[in-house]
């Protein structure tokens, strides 16, 4: 079945950097587009970022547009997220989640905590 471990996360200072990484199994990985989610509290879920499976295609919230940097490795299955200047709103847990066109796979992992605070 369709596995997603993400990890990277902790507490960072505003204007810190933060690298994310999710570790998928149970599917085609170089099929699959992969985004990036996030849930701040209190708050609904929201796609942060998106790589097709080549990933020579990228978007963006426009929020994280030149700050955040969506990658991925398949032959290690691992897609990753760059995370430069951080802001206390960036305050969320982070999610990955594959997408073949609109059609996702698998339920939500347990994601990794970001936490931007002085």
């Amino acid at each position: 079945q369709v596995q997603l471990v993400e990890s990277g996360g902790g507490l960072v200072q505003p204007g810190g950097s933060l690298r994310l990484s999710c570790v998928a199994s149970g599917f085609i990985f170089s099929s699959a587009a992969m985004r990036w989610y996030r849930q701040a509290p209190g708050k609904e879920r929201e796609l942060v970022a998106a790589v097709a499976g080549t990933g020579g295609s990228t978007a963006y919230t426009d929020p994280v547009k030149g700050r955040f940097i969506i990658s991925r490795d398949n032959a290690k299955k691992t897609v990753y997220l760059q995370m430069n200047s951080l802001k206390p709103e960036d305050t969320a847990v982070y999610y990955c989640k594959p997408f073949f066109g609109q059609i996702t796979l698998g339920n939500w992992g347990q994601g990794t905590q970001v936490t931007v605070s002085s």
